[in-house]
């Protein structure tokens, strides 16, 4: 296990969770974290701000590679109109191509915990440990419809839901980096679990493989 990269691959669908446990991870386990899913948000959004089509292979693959770390930064990444853009972006494969060095990158140096939907498959997939996350998907539309209420966006849940079993449609078919489990993932599925306790789950999990044990004696 010593020679595997020093990764903690997390991926699953929408709002699955997968963020706030990827976060807390990163901090409990003192490496760097990257929502790659924002990548292909922000990419959208340039795309959508200069006027193009998500769906144009050409103009998307143009904005991925002339992508920075300000624009993960920008504002209104996690509207409706962003996550249907982003669907679009993230089934291109010249998109993926044109990110993959850059998440790849990111964990090379010091390792880190990189949350997605090909992380453990295509990314890095031999890292140290991976997790898949999951919830029904009522569940997850109804946390991402009060998260856009929380920010003021007006949103019907049953268009919020439909717009999310749309994405997970087209993350699950589209040819480059299908969303799937890594053959060696370990299944957490948040439909009845707080925050909290998808934490715990996940600890568990990473203390049975001994990496818990070794970020502890780190600190």
């Amino acid at each position: 296990m010593s020679a595997r990269p020093n990764v903690l691959a997390i991926d699953g669908p929408a709002a699955a969770g997968k963020g706030t446990l990827a976060r807390r991870l990163a901090a409990a386990l003192h490496l760097p974290y990257l929502d790659t899913g924002l990548l292909y948000r922000a990419v959208a959004r340039r795309l959508l701000d200069a006027g193009a089509d998500a769906g144009d292979p050409v103009a998307a693959e143009a904005q991925a590679r002339a992508l920075t770390t300000a624009d993960l930064d920008a504002p209104n990444l996690r509207t409706p109109q962003i996550d249907r853009a982003a669907a679009a972006v993230a089934s291109l494969p010249l998109v993926r191509a044109a990110l993959l060095a850059f998440q790849r990158d990111f964990a090379t140096a010091h390792g880190a915990v990189l949350d997605g939907r090909d992380i453990g498959t295509i990314i890095f997939p031999d890292a140290r440990a991976k997790l898949f996350v999951t919830a029904s998907v009522d569940a997850r539309a109804r946390r991402r419809w009060l998260e856009l209420q929380q920010r003021g966006v007006v949103a019907a849940f049953d268009t919020v839901r439909d717009d999310m079993q749309a994405r997970d449609a087209a993350d699950a078919s589209r040819a480059a980096a299908p969303l799937r489990p890594a053959p060696d993932a370990i299944l957490i599925d948040t439909t009845a679990l707080d925050a909290d306790q998808a934490f715990a789950a996940a600890i568990a999990h990473l203390a049975a493989l001994g990496w818990y044990a070794d970020a502890n004696e780190n600190r």
